[in-house]
Protein backbone atom coordinates (compact mmCIF):
# COMPACT_ATOMS: atom_id res chain seq x y z
CA UNK A 1 0.00 0.00 0.00
CA UNK A 2 1.60 3.27 -0.97
CA UNK A 3 2.18 6.02 1.41
CA UNK A 4 -0.85 8.43 -0.14
CA UNK A 5 -3.84 5.18 -0.31
CA UNK A 6 -2.72 5.01 3.88
CA UNK A 7 -3.11 8.55 3.89
CA UNK A 8 -6.31 8.95 2.06
CA UNK A 9 -7.32 5.71 4.89
CA UNK A 10 -6.39 7.99 7.79
CA UNK A 11 -8.49 10.48 6.00
CA UNK A 12 -11.10 8.70 5.92
CA UNK A 13 -11.34 7.38 9.42
CA UNK A 14 -10.48 11.28 10.51
CA UNK A 15 -13.00 12.43 7.85
CA UNK A 16 -15.83 9.97 9.40
CA UNK A 17 -15.39 10.64 12.56
CA UNK A 18 -15.90 14.78 11.99
CA UNK A 19 -18.95 13.73 10.11
CA UNK A 20 -20.41 11.98 13.13
CA UNK A 21 -19.25 14.69 15.44
CA UNK A 22 -20.06 17.30 13.50
CA UNK A 23 -23.81 15.80 13.04
CA UNK A 24 -24.02 15.11 16.54
CA UNK A 25 -23.22 18.86 17.40
CA UNK A 26 -25.74 20.37 14.72
CA UNK A 27 -28.46 17.58 14.91
CA UNK A 28 -28.68 18.48 18.52
CA UNK A 29 -28.69 21.75 18.53
CA UNK A 30 -31.00 22.22 15.56
CA UNK A 31 -33.64 19.40 17.38
CA UNK A 32 -33.25 21.35 20.46
CA UNK A 33 -33.98 24.11 19.50
CA UNK A 34 -37.04 23.04 17.01
CA UNK A 35 -38.08 21.88 19.71
CA UNK A 36 -38.04 24.78 21.68
CA UNK A 37 -39.44 26.38 18.62
CA UNK A 38 -42.21 23.98 18.69
CA UNK A 39 -43.06 23.97 22.65
CA UNK A 40 -44.00 27.65 22.77
CA UNK A 41 -47.26 26.90 20.53
CA UNK A 42 -48.65 25.17 23.81
CA UNK A 43 -49.15 28.46 25.76
CA UNK A 44 -49.41 30.67 22.84
CA UNK A 45 -51.97 29.20 20.66
CA UNK A 46 -54.13 28.80 23.98
CA UNK A 47 -53.35 32.50 24.49
CA UNK A 48 -54.95 33.20 21.17
CA UNK A 49 -57.78 31.89 21.78
CA UNK A 50 -60.44 31.77 18.98
CA UNK A 51 -57.86 33.48 16.84
CA UNK A 52 -55.46 30.43 17.08
CA UNK A 53 -55.40 29.47 13.52
CA UNK A 54 -55.79 32.92 11.94
CA UNK A 55 -52.71 34.19 14.15
CA UNK A 56 -51.00 31.23 13.13
CA UNK A 57 -51.40 31.71 9.80
CA UNK A 58 -50.38 34.99 10.04
CA UNK A 59 -47.33 34.30 11.49
CA UNK A 60 -46.41 31.89 8.64
CA UNK A 61 -47.10 33.59 6.04
CA UNK A 62 -45.20 36.70 7.50
CA UNK A 63 -41.88 34.15 7.95
CA UNK A 64 -42.46 32.90 4.44
CA UNK A 65 -41.29 36.32 3.11
CA UNK A 66 -38.77 36.50 6.00
CA UNK A 67 -37.19 33.53 5.14
CA UNK A 68 -36.94 34.62 1.36
CA UNK A 69 -35.33 37.95 2.22
CA UNK A 70 -33.31 36.16 4.61
CA UNK A 71 -31.98 34.19 2.07
CA UNK A 72 -31.19 37.06 -0.57
CA UNK A 73 -29.81 39.06 2.44
CA UNK A 74 -27.20 36.41 3.21
CA UNK A 75 -26.77 35.44 -0.49
CA UNK A 76 -25.73 31.99 0.41
CA UNK A 77 -22.76 33.29 2.04
CA UNK A 78 -22.62 31.42 5.15
CA UNK A 79 -22.77 28.29 2.90
CA UNK A 80 -20.14 29.97 0.71
CA UNK A 81 -17.97 30.77 3.29
CA UNK A 82 -17.94 27.30 5.36
CA UNK A 83 -17.11 25.69 2.01
CA UNK A 84 -14.53 28.24 0.38
CA UNK A 85 -12.76 27.90 4.25
CA UNK A 86 -12.65 24.56 4.42
CA UNK A 87 -11.31 24.57 0.95
CA UNK A 88 -8.36 26.80 1.98
CA UNK A 89 -7.66 25.04 5.19
CA UNK A 90 -7.26 21.75 3.75
CA UNK A 91 -4.49 23.23 1.66
CA UNK A 92 -2.99 24.92 4.80
CA UNK A 93 -3.90 28.45 3.82
CA UNK A 94 -5.69 29.83 6.97
CA UNK A 95 -4.65 32.91 6.53
CA UNK A 96 -6.36 33.35 2.89
CA UNK A 97 -9.14 31.76 5.57
CA UNK A 98 -8.78 34.51 8.10
CA UNK A 99 -9.19 37.34 5.64
CA UNK A 100 -11.94 35.80 3.46
CA UNK A 101 -13.73 35.81 6.93
CA UNK A 102 -13.59 39.58 7.59
CA UNK A 103 -14.46 40.50 4.14
CA UNK A 104 -17.44 38.47 4.39
CA UNK A 105 -18.55 39.92 7.40
CA UNK A 106 -17.90 43.25 5.97
CA UNK A 107 -20.46 42.58 3.04
CA UNK A 108 -22.74 40.82 5.44
CA UNK A 109 -23.14 43.68 7.36
CA UNK A 110 -23.82 46.38 4.18
CA UNK A 111 -26.62 43.23 2.75
CA UNK A 112 -28.16 43.68 6.17
CA UNK A 113 -28.74 47.15 6.32
CA UNK A 114 -29.83 46.90 2.67
CA UNK A 115 -32.08 44.46 2.68
CA UNK A 116 -33.69 44.89 5.85
CA UNK A 117 -34.79 48.79 4.99
CA UNK A 118 -36.32 46.97 1.02
CA UNK A 119 -37.98 44.30 3.49
CA UNK A 120 -39.32 47.10 5.84
CA UNK A 121 -40.42 50.08 3.52
CA UNK A 122 -41.90 47.39 0.98
CA UNK A 123 -44.42 45.59 3.42
CA UNK A 124 -47.17 46.98 2.28
CA UNK A 125 -46.93 45.83 -1.08
CA UNK A 126 -45.25 42.34 0.40
CA UNK A 127 -48.23 41.90 2.47
CA UNK A 128 -50.72 41.40 -0.91
CA UNK A 129 -53.48 44.04 0.19
CA UNK A 130 -53.41 42.08 4.10
CA UNK A 131 -52.76 45.08 6.34
CA UNK A 132 -52.54 42.84 9.18
CA UNK A 133 -49.16 41.49 7.86
CA UNK A 134 -48.17 44.74 7.21
CA UNK A 135 -46.41 44.97 11.30
CA UNK A 136 -45.61 41.69 11.31
CA UNK A 137 -43.01 41.99 8.18
CA UNK A 138 -41.61 45.18 9.49
CA UNK A 139 -40.92 43.57 12.55
CA UNK A 140 -39.23 40.52 10.65
CA UNK A 141 -36.90 43.03 8.93
CA UNK A 142 -35.04 43.76 12.39
CA UNK A 143 -33.64 40.15 12.07
CA UNK A 144 -32.72 40.75 8.59
CA UNK A 145 -30.12 43.35 9.86
CA UNK A 146 -28.16 41.22 12.00
CA UNK A 147 -28.58 37.98 10.73
CA UNK A 148 -26.72 37.91 8.02
CA UNK A 149 -23.40 38.48 9.87
CA UNK A 150 -24.68 35.80 12.67
CA UNK A 151 -24.52 33.64 9.77
CA UNK A 152 -21.07 34.40 8.50
CA UNK A 153 -19.97 33.68 12.20
CA UNK A 154 -21.76 30.10 11.92
CA UNK A 155 -20.35 29.59 8.47
CA UNK A 156 -16.35 30.33 9.89
CA UNK A 157 -16.82 27.73 12.02
CA UNK A 158 -18.34 25.14 9.70
CA UNK A 159 -15.83 25.62 7.78
CA UNK A 160 -13.10 24.60 10.36
CA UNK A 161 -15.11 21.55 11.10
CA UNK A 162 -15.83 22.83 14.40
CA UNK A 163 -20.32 22.75 14.37
CA UNK A 164 -20.14 23.18 18.67
CA UNK A 165 -20.71 27.08 17.88
CA UNK A 166 -23.11 26.77 15.60
CA UNK A 167 -25.24 24.27 17.65
CA UNK A 168 -25.11 26.25 21.05
CA UNK A 169 -25.78 29.81 19.22
CA UNK A 170 -28.76 27.67 17.28
CA UNK A 171 -30.36 26.85 21.30
CA UNK A 172 -29.66 30.07 22.94
CA UNK A 173 -30.83 31.81 20.12
CA UNK A 174 -34.48 30.16 20.06
CA UNK A 175 -34.69 30.41 24.16
CA UNK A 176 -33.97 34.07 23.93
CA UNK A 177 -36.67 33.81 21.06
CA UNK A 178 -39.14 31.91 22.83
CA UNK A 179 -39.13 33.46 25.90
CA UNK A 180 -39.45 37.07 24.54
CA UNK A 181 -42.23 35.55 22.42
CA UNK A 182 -44.50 33.69 25.36
CA UNK A 183 -44.14 37.16 28.08
CA UNK A 184 -45.01 39.52 25.07
CA UNK A 185 -47.60 37.28 24.13
CA UNK A 186 -49.00 36.90 27.83
CA UNK A 187 -48.81 40.31 28.55
CA UNK A 188 -50.90 41.50 25.14
CA UNK A 189 -53.53 38.53 24.82
CA UNK A 190 -54.26 38.08 28.72
CA UNK A 191 -53.10 41.65 30.58
CA UNK A 192 -53.30 43.99 27.91
CA UNK A 193 -55.67 44.69 25.06
CA UNK A 194 -56.24 41.26 23.62
CA UNK A 195 -54.80 42.18 19.72
CA UNK A 196 -54.06 39.34 18.65
CA UNK A 197 -52.08 41.18 15.47
CA UNK A 198 -49.86 43.11 17.94
CA UNK A 199 -49.26 39.59 19.72
CA UNK A 200 -47.86 38.40 16.55
CA UNK A 201 -46.43 41.31 15.60
CA UNK A 202 -43.82 40.98 19.08
CA UNK A 203 -43.91 37.33 18.71
CA UNK A 204 -41.93 37.75 14.78
CA UNK A 205 -39.99 40.77 16.52
CA UNK A 206 -38.52 37.89 18.87
CA UNK A 207 -36.48 36.64 15.78
CA UNK A 208 -34.38 40.20 16.24
CA UNK A 209 -33.87 39.29 20.22
CA UNK A 210 -33.51 35.66 19.62
CA UNK A 211 -30.37 36.76 16.91
CA UNK A 212 -28.40 39.49 19.22
CA UNK A 213 -28.21 36.92 22.16
CA UNK A 214 -26.83 34.47 19.61
CA UNK A 215 -23.95 36.66 18.18
CA UNK A 216 -22.97 37.71 21.60
CA UNK A 217 -22.39 33.80 21.79
CA UNK A 218 -20.72 33.32 18.72
CA UNK A 219 -18.75 36.04 19.29
CA UNK A 220 -17.54 34.62 22.84
CA UNK A 221 -16.74 31.48 21.29
CA UNK A 222 -14.67 33.28 18.59
CA UNK A 223 -12.49 35.32 20.93
CA UNK A 224 -12.04 31.85 22.74
CA UNK A 225 -10.45 30.08 20.20
CA UNK A 226 -9.09 33.11 19.00
CA UNK A 227 -5.20 32.15 20.12
CA UNK A 228 -5.70 28.31 18.41
CA UNK A 229 -6.88 30.36 14.99
CA UNK A 230 -4.00 33.05 15.06
CA UNK A 231 -1.26 29.99 15.64
CA UNK A 232 -2.68 28.11 12.43
CA UNK A 233 -2.56 31.65 10.37
CA UNK A 234 0.91 32.28 11.83
CA UNK A 235 1.77 28.26 10.16
CA UNK A 236 -0.07 28.64 6.79
CA UNK A 237 1.67 27.61 3.96
CA UNK A 238 1.36 30.94 2.19
CA UNK A 239 2.08 29.78 -0.93
CA UNK A 240 -1.17 31.25 -2.82
CA UNK A 241 -1.45 34.80 -3.92
CA UNK A 242 -4.96 36.26 -3.70
CA UNK A 243 -6.32 39.68 -3.93
CA UNK A 244 -8.93 41.20 -1.60
CA UNK A 245 -11.22 41.65 -4.74
CA UNK A 246 -10.84 38.08 -6.01
CA UNK A 247 -11.47 36.96 -2.41
CA UNK A 248 -14.88 38.48 -2.45
CA UNK A 249 -15.50 37.33 -5.91
CA UNK A 250 -14.88 33.85 -5.52
CA UNK A 251 -17.27 33.97 -2.52
CA UNK A 252 -20.24 35.84 -4.74
CA UNK A 253 -20.00 33.70 -7.18
CA UNK A 254 -19.97 30.53 -4.74
CA UNK A 255 -22.82 32.60 -2.73
CA UNK A 256 -25.45 33.20 -5.68
CA UNK A 257 -26.07 29.49 -6.25
CA UNK A 258 -26.29 28.66 -2.90
CA UNK A 259 -29.54 31.45 -2.64
CA UNK A 260 -31.38 29.84 -5.38
CA UNK A 261 -30.88 26.16 -4.05
CA UNK A 262 -31.28 27.10 -0.43
CA UNK A 263 -34.61 28.84 -0.84
CA UNK A 264 -36.34 25.92 -2.56
CA UNK A 265 -38.21 25.48 0.36
CA UNK A 266 -39.26 28.88 0.66
CA UNK A 267 -40.09 29.10 -3.30
CA UNK A 268 -42.36 26.08 -2.87
CA UNK A 269 -44.28 27.47 0.31
CA UNK A 270 -44.33 30.81 -1.31
CA UNK A 271 -46.16 29.50 -4.54
CA UNK A 272 -48.74 28.05 -1.94
CA UNK A 273 -49.05 31.47 -0.04
CA UNK A 274 -49.73 33.75 -3.42
CA UNK A 275 -52.18 30.99 -4.98
CA UNK A 276 -54.00 28.69 -2.92
CA UNK A 277 -57.01 30.89 -1.34
CA UNK A 278 -57.14 32.36 -4.18
CA UNK A 279 -57.51 29.23 -6.19
CA UNK A 280 -60.02 28.11 -3.84
CA UNK A 281 -62.10 31.17 -3.78
CA UNK A 282 -62.77 30.34 -7.33
CA UNK A 283 -64.80 27.35 -7.17
CA UNK A 284 -65.38 27.29 -3.04
CA UNK A 285 -68.03 29.67 -1.27
CA UNK A 286 -65.62 29.76 2.23
CA UNK A 287 -65.02 33.29 3.35
CA UNK A 288 -61.48 34.51 3.36
CA UNK A 289 -60.90 33.92 7.40
CA UNK A 290 -62.29 30.36 6.46
CA UNK A 291 -59.94 30.23 3.68
CA UNK A 292 -56.65 31.80 5.57
CA UNK A 293 -57.68 28.96 8.40
CA UNK A 294 -57.32 26.46 6.03
CA UNK A 295 -54.47 27.61 4.86
CA UNK A 296 -52.97 27.06 8.61
CA UNK A 297 -54.32 23.62 8.70
CA UNK A 298 -51.82 22.23 5.93
CA UNK A 299 -49.15 24.93 5.97
CA UNK A 300 -48.65 26.74 9.07
CA UNK A 301 -49.76 24.67 11.35
CA UNK A 302 -47.56 21.17 10.19
CA UNK A 303 -44.89 23.23 9.17
CA UNK A 304 -43.86 23.71 13.05
CA UNK A 305 -43.90 20.07 13.51
CA UNK A 306 -42.30 18.71 10.15
CA UNK A 307 -39.85 21.25 10.22
CA UNK A 308 -38.11 19.43 13.33
CA UNK A 309 -37.41 16.26 10.68
CA UNK A 310 -36.30 18.76 7.74
CA UNK A 311 -33.77 20.37 10.81
CA UNK A 312 -32.52 16.93 11.11
CA UNK A 313 -31.65 17.26 7.32
CA UNK A 314 -30.51 20.54 7.57
CA UNK A 315 -27.97 19.62 10.17
CA UNK A 316 -26.18 17.21 8.18
CA UNK A 317 -25.90 18.89 5.37
CA UNK A 318 -24.13 21.93 6.92
CA UNK A 319 -21.84 19.35 8.61
CA UNK A 320 -21.32 17.05 5.18
CA UNK A 321 -20.85 20.29 3.43
CA UNK A 322 -17.20 21.06 4.33
CA UNK A 323 -16.13 17.98 4.37
CA UNK A 324 -17.02 16.91 1.29
CA UNK A 325 -15.50 19.72 -0.63
CA UNK A 326 -12.26 19.41 1.39
CA UNK A 327 -12.09 15.53 0.07
CA UNK A 328 -13.04 16.97 -3.30
CA UNK A 329 -10.16 19.75 -3.00
CA UNK A 330 -7.85 16.68 -1.81
CA UNK A 331 -8.79 14.34 -4.96
CA UNK A 332 -9.76 11.67 -2.78
CA UNK A 333 -12.10 10.10 -4.74
CA UNK A 334 -12.01 6.65 -2.58
CA UNK A 335 -12.96 8.44 0.20
CA UNK A 336 -15.82 11.08 -1.51
CA UNK A 337 -17.53 8.51 -2.40
CA UNK A 338 -17.79 6.89 1.25
CA UNK A 339 -18.78 10.06 2.26
CA UNK A 340 -21.44 11.03 0.36
CA UNK A 341 -22.61 6.83 0.92
CA UNK A 342 -22.30 7.32 4.30
CA UNK A 343 -23.95 10.78 4.45
CA UNK A 344 -26.97 9.76 2.60
CA UNK A 345 -27.36 6.38 4.71
CA UNK A 346 -27.17 8.70 7.97
CA UNK A 347 -29.48 10.73 6.81
CA UNK A 348 -32.07 7.18 6.34
CA UNK A 349 -31.09 6.41 9.06
CA UNK A 350 -32.02 9.04 11.18
CA UNK A 351 -35.47 10.60 8.99
CA UNK A 352 -36.91 7.94 8.05
CA UNK A 353 -37.60 6.17 11.95
CA UNK A 354 -38.58 10.00 12.38
CA UNK A 355 -40.64 10.58 9.59
CA UNK A 356 -42.98 7.33 10.33
CA UNK A 357 -43.09 8.20 14.20
CA UNK A 358 -44.81 11.78 13.58
CA UNK A 359 -47.15 9.77 10.82
CA UNK A 360 -48.15 7.17 13.55
CA UNK A 361 -48.22 9.79 16.60
CA UNK A 362 -49.73 12.45 13.95
CA UNK A 363 -53.24 12.54 15.71
CA UNK A 364 -51.98 13.08 19.71
CA UNK A 365 -49.40 15.44 18.57
CA UNK A 366 -52.00 17.42 16.48
CA UNK A 367 -53.53 17.53 19.57
CA UNK A 368 -51.58 18.53 21.84
CA UNK A 369 -50.00 21.36 20.32
CA UNK A 370 -53.49 22.36 18.28
CA UNK A 371 -56.71 20.82 19.33
CA UNK A 372 -58.24 17.38 18.07
CA UNK A 373 -58.94 17.96 14.31
CA UNK A 374 -59.37 15.06 12.54
CA UNK A 375 -58.82 17.26 9.24
CA UNK A 376 -55.89 18.67 11.02
CA UNK A 377 -54.03 15.43 11.86
CA UNK A 378 -54.54 14.07 8.27
CA UNK A 379 -53.14 16.87 6.39
CA UNK A 380 -50.05 15.95 8.93
CA UNK A 381 -49.59 12.64 7.78
CA UNK A 382 -49.67 14.06 4.60
CA UNK A 383 -46.85 16.71 5.39
CA UNK A 384 -44.80 14.39 6.86
CA UNK A 385 -44.08 12.65 3.77
CA UNK A 386 -43.69 15.69 2.02
CA UNK A 387 -41.12 16.64 4.85
CA UNK A 388 -38.91 13.70 4.26
CA UNK A 389 -39.04 14.85 0.27
CA UNK A 390 -37.99 18.54 1.31
CA UNK A 391 -35.25 16.87 3.66
CA UNK A 392 -33.51 14.84 1.48
CA UNK A 393 -33.26 17.94 -0.93
CA UNK A 394 -31.62 19.61 1.35
CA UNK A 395 -29.05 17.09 1.80
CA UNK A 396 -28.72 16.11 -1.96
CA UNK A 397 -29.07 19.89 -3.24
CA UNK A 398 -26.19 20.35 -0.63
CA UNK A 399 -24.21 17.38 -1.59
CA UNK A 400 -24.16 18.40 -5.60
CA UNK A 401 -23.37 22.10 -4.80
CA UNK A 402 -20.14 20.77 -2.47
CA UNK A 403 -18.89 19.00 -6.07
CA UNK A 404 -19.27 22.78 -7.59
CA UNK A 405 -21.97 21.31 -9.86
CA UNK A 406 -24.28 24.69 -8.74
CA UNK A 407 -25.57 24.85 -12.46
CA UNK A 408 -26.79 21.43 -12.31
CA UNK A 409 -28.33 22.28 -8.58
CA UNK A 410 -30.27 25.51 -10.17
CA UNK A 411 -31.64 23.78 -13.07
CA UNK A 412 -32.92 20.52 -11.46
CA UNK A 413 -33.90 22.92 -8.89
CA UNK A 414 -36.32 24.99 -11.66
CA UNK A 415 -37.31 22.00 -13.00
CA UNK A 416 -38.89 20.73 -9.63
CA UNK A 417 -40.37 24.26 -9.38
CA UNK A 418 -42.08 24.17 -13.08
CA UNK A 419 -44.02 20.77 -12.24
CA UNK A 420 -44.94 22.60 -8.51
CA UNK A 421 -46.34 25.36 -10.37
CA UNK A 422 -48.19 22.95 -13.17
CA UNK A 423 -49.56 20.68 -10.68
CA UNK A 424 -50.51 23.34 -7.79
CA UNK A 425 -54.41 23.99 -9.64
CA UNK A 426 -55.37 20.91 -10.77
CA UNK A 427 -54.60 19.56 -7.37
CA UNK A 428 -56.12 21.93 -4.97
CA UNK A 429 -59.02 21.72 -7.52
CA UNK A 430 -59.27 17.68 -6.88
CA UNK A 431 -57.40 17.73 -3.55
CA UNK A 432 -58.34 21.05 -1.73
CA UNK A 433 -56.32 21.38 1.66
CA UNK A 434 -54.49 18.26 0.52
CA UNK A 435 -53.35 19.56 -2.92
CA UNK A 436 -50.30 21.71 -2.63
CA UNK A 437 -49.08 19.15 -0.56
CA UNK A 438 -49.33 16.61 -3.24
CA UNK A 439 -47.90 19.04 -6.00
CA UNK A 440 -45.26 19.70 -3.64
CA UNK A 441 -44.41 15.92 -2.78
CA UNK A 442 -44.54 15.58 -7.15
CA UNK A 443 -42.11 18.95 -7.52
CA UNK A 444 -39.61 17.54 -5.52
CA UNK A 445 -39.19 14.05 -5.50
CA UNK A 446 -38.43 14.66 -9.62
CA UNK A 447 -35.85 17.11 -7.99
CA UNK A 448 -34.72 15.22 -5.58
CA UNK A 449 -34.14 12.35 -8.18
CA UNK A 450 -32.01 14.15 -10.97
CA UNK A 451 -29.98 15.83 -8.23
CA UNK A 452 -29.06 12.03 -6.70
CA UNK A 453 -28.53 10.61 -10.28
CA UNK A 454 -25.99 13.35 -10.90
CA UNK A 455 -24.38 13.21 -7.58
CA UNK A 456 -23.75 9.18 -8.49
CA UNK A 457 -22.38 10.41 -11.51
CA UNK A 458 -19.74 12.42 -9.74
CA UNK A 459 -18.73 10.60 -7.42
CA UNK A 460 -19.41 6.98 -7.94
CA UNK A 461 -20.49 6.21 -4.43
CA UNK A 462 -21.53 2.39 -3.97
CA UNK A 463 -25.45 2.83 -5.38
CA UNK A 464 -25.88 -0.88 -4.16
CA UNK A 465 -24.74 -1.15 -0.56
CA UNK A 466 -26.67 2.61 -0.19
CA UNK A 467 -29.53 0.59 -1.20
CA UNK A 468 -29.67 -2.24 0.71
CA UNK A 469 -28.66 -0.35 4.13
CA UNK A 470 -31.64 2.04 3.22
CA UNK A 471 -34.11 -1.01 2.66
CA UNK A 472 -32.70 -2.32 6.25
CA UNK A 473 -33.49 1.13 8.01
CA UNK A 474 -37.07 0.90 6.05
CA UNK A 475 -37.56 -2.36 7.05
CA UNK A 476 -36.46 -1.64 10.89
CA UNK A 477 -38.95 1.39 10.62
CA UNK A 478 -41.71 -0.86 9.68
CA UNK A 479 -41.08 -2.58 12.55
CA UNK A 480 -41.13 0.17 15.05
CA UNK A 481 -44.20 1.68 13.14
CA UNK A 482 -46.16 -2.26 13.94
CA UNK A 483 -44.59 -2.20 17.94
CA UNK A 484 -45.50 1.90 18.04
CA UNK A 485 -49.08 1.58 16.20
CA UNK A 486 -50.07 -1.46 18.72
CA UNK A 487 -48.99 0.34 21.69
CA UNK A 488 -51.04 3.21 20.27
CA UNK A 489 -54.32 1.06 19.66
CA UNK A 490 -53.66 -0.21 23.26
CA UNK A 491 -53.04 3.14 24.93
CA UNK A 492 -56.47 4.38 23.10
CA UNK A 493 -58.67 1.94 24.76
CA UNK A 494 -58.48 4.07 28.22
CA UNK A 495 -56.65 7.42 26.88
CA UNK A 496 -58.55 9.38 24.26
CA UNK A 497 -56.53 10.93 22.10
CA UNK A 498 -58.68 14.15 22.21
CA UNK A 499 -57.37 15.46 25.33
CA UNK A 500 -54.02 17.04 25.45
CA UNK A 501 -53.27 15.78 28.72
CA UNK A 502 -53.51 12.09 27.43
CA UNK A 503 -52.03 12.68 24.16
CA UNK A 504 -49.07 14.15 26.11
CA UNK A 505 -48.74 10.55 27.55
CA UNK A 506 -49.88 8.93 24.50
CA UNK A 507 -46.56 10.70 22.58
CA UNK A 508 -44.33 9.88 25.74
CA UNK A 509 -44.99 6.15 26.17
CA UNK A 510 -45.59 5.50 22.38
CA UNK A 511 -41.94 7.34 21.72
CA UNK A 512 -40.75 5.34 24.25
CA UNK A 513 -41.19 1.75 22.56
CA UNK A 514 -40.68 3.07 19.19
CA UNK A 515 -36.97 4.34 20.04
CA UNK A 516 -36.51 1.10 22.16
CA UNK A 517 -37.57 -1.05 19.06
CA UNK A 518 -35.37 0.50 16.48
CA UNK A 519 -32.60 1.26 18.84
CA UNK A 520 -32.63 -2.20 19.65
CA UNK A 521 -32.98 -4.04 16.20
CA UNK A 522 -29.88 -1.28 14.92
CA UNK A 523 -27.19 -2.20 17.31
CA UNK A 524 -28.17 -6.06 16.82
CA UNK A 525 -27.32 -6.28 13.72
CA UNK A 526 -24.38 -3.34 14.15
CA UNK A 527 -25.75 -0.95 11.86
CA UNK A 528 -25.50 1.84 14.46
CA UNK A 529 -21.79 0.99 14.67
CA UNK A 530 -21.34 1.26 10.71
CA UNK A 531 -23.00 4.75 10.89
CA UNK A 532 -22.00 5.94 13.66
CA UNK A 533 -18.62 4.98 14.50
CA UNK A 534 -17.46 2.03 17.01
CA UNK A 535 -18.08 4.63 20.04
CA UNK A 536 -21.66 2.79 19.98
CA UNK A 537 -20.24 -0.64 20.71
CA UNK A 538 -20.21 0.34 24.38
CA UNK A 539 -24.05 1.27 24.22
CA UNK A 540 -24.70 -2.18 23.04
CA UNK A 541 -22.32 -3.74 25.77
CA UNK A 542 -23.75 -1.80 28.42
CA UNK A 543 -27.51 -3.19 27.05
CA UNK A 544 -25.60 -7.11 26.57
CA UNK A 545 -27.08 -6.99 23.12
CA UNK A 546 -24.51 -9.94 21.57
Amino acid sequence: MSNQEISFKDKDIETKEKMVRGSIWMTSGSVISRLIGVIYILPWYAWMGENGRVANALFNKGYNVYALFLMIATAGIPSAVAKQISHYNSLNEYGISKRLFKRSMMLMAICGVLFASIMFFAAPVLADGNADLIPVMRSLSWAVLIFPCMSVIRGFFQGYHDMMPSAVSQIIEQIARVFYMLLATFIIMKVSSGDYVKAVTQSTFAAFIGAVVAVAALCWYYYKQKPMMDELVENSSNDIEISENSLLKDIIIEAIPFIIVGSGINIFKLVDQFTFERFMSGFTHYSDKQLEALFSVFSANPDKLVMIIISLATALAATGLPLITAAFTEKNKKGLAKLVSENIQLFFFIMIPATFGLIVLAEPMNTLFYGHDVLGYKVLIEASYVGLLMGFFMLISTTLQGLYKHSEAILYLGVGVAVKIILQYPAVRLFEVYGPLLSSAAGFLITCYLMLKSVHTLTRFNLSLTARRTLLIFIFSLVMVIGTWLMRSFLYLFLSPASKIQSFIIILLVVAVGVAIYGFLSLKVRLADKLLGNKVSHIRRKLKIS
